[in-house]
């Protein structure tokens, strides 16, 4: 494909998040961290990393939580949409490190600011201006107007010309699969990209015994290229031109937040490169290992020149 030198628009909910900052039960935490995420935010942070511009477009409170997000993201370099909200507060996510082989979260997002998102939110000019827009399952869990934004822009991207991605980042806690699987099937037809887990694929209604069946079986759907994940085990990818895999790159694992979201940008950012289906599984699944060698949502997510790291040998740069 050609480049466009656009940036990758993305749209969704961002949050503050409230970290523990040492493994133990929160009821014993004296500390927290302060920050953000989101995972259509985490995915632009991580394209500017690797060099890829990206936009993100979302709603937040009119309070101080809403600035932080729009700081945070401003200081990444994402050209930064914030819709103030003066009648719904910036979600919260509470994050527990309760031990270094657990971590749990909870979020505080019902009648958030970011879940008023509605058709309306994404101007025209911003599709048209985007080289790719990519869009997450989270968003359209939140509420009904958030559901009718997705399938909103995916139309209007799709009369544009302009190519969508889409993650299915199923959230149990915010719908259930049959109402999930009868969204994908409205968006997945009209994307070029599609990221599954193996358990999303089944939920699509796309699973099969090996996650190769899988992304074939989501390819069948319309989607240009199927790319399933498989955690440590690398992923798979679907595509016109064949079946490519990519094995996992074995880290040290520190927190696994945020990984799926790195993986995607490191897809993203070499597909709009102009580089193959090998190439681009095998950065995505490099940037995805990278990001659980530390602490937070995309804080440690790479550079390019970062991920040399993880095939080095001495962990100290001089």
């Amino acid at each position: 494909m050609t480049p466009h030198p656009g940036p990758v628009l993305t749209v969704g909910e961002t949050m503050v998040l409230v970290g523990s900052t040492r493994p133990e039960p929160l009821q014993h935490s004296t500390q927290m961290s302060l920050g953000m995420g989101g995972a259509e935010s985490n995915v632009a942070i991580g394209l500017r990393r690797l060099g890829t511009p990206a936009a993100w477009i979302g709603r937040v409170g009119e309070d101080s939580a809403g600035d932080l997000v729009e700081r945070l993201l401003r200081g990444e370099d994402v050209a930064t949409t914030c819709l103030r909200d003066g009648g719904a507060p910036t979600g919260l996510m509470l994050k527990e490190r309760r031990s270094t082989m657990e971590t749990r979260i909870w979020y505080y997002r019902a009648g958030s600011a970011g879940s008023r998102l509605a058709p309306g939110d994404v101007p025209d000019d911003a599709l048209r201006s985007a080289s790719m827009v990519h869009l997450t399952g989270i968003t359209p869990a939140l509420s009904p107007s958030a559901l009718a934004l997705t399938l909103d822009v995916v139309a209007r991207a799709s009369q544009l010309g302009v190519p969508v991605s889409f993650d299915l980042n199923y959230r149990s806690s915010l719908w259930t699969a049959q109402a999930a699987r009868d969204l994908y099937l409205q968006v997945v037809p009209r994307c070029e990209l599609v990221f599954a887990g193996t358990d999303e694929a089944e939920i699509l209604g796309c699973g099969g015994p090996d996650a190769e069946t899988a992304a074939r079986r989501i390819r069948d759907l319309g989607a240009g290229t199927a790319v399933v994940k498989r955690g440590p085990q690398g992923a798979v990818a679907a595509a016109a031109s064949g079946t490519f895999s990519a094995p996992g790159v074995p880290v040290e694992v520190r927190d696994t937040v945020g990984a799926g979201d790195a993986f995607v940008a490191g897809f993203l950012a070499d597909h709009l490169a102009g580089r193959d289906v090998a190439t681009c599984l095998a950065t995505a699944t490099a940037v995805g290992a990278y990001a659980c060698t530390g602490d937070g949502d995309w804080e440690v997510l790479p550079r390019r020149g970062d991920l040399a790291r993880l095939t080095s040998t001495e962990p100290v740069v001089r």
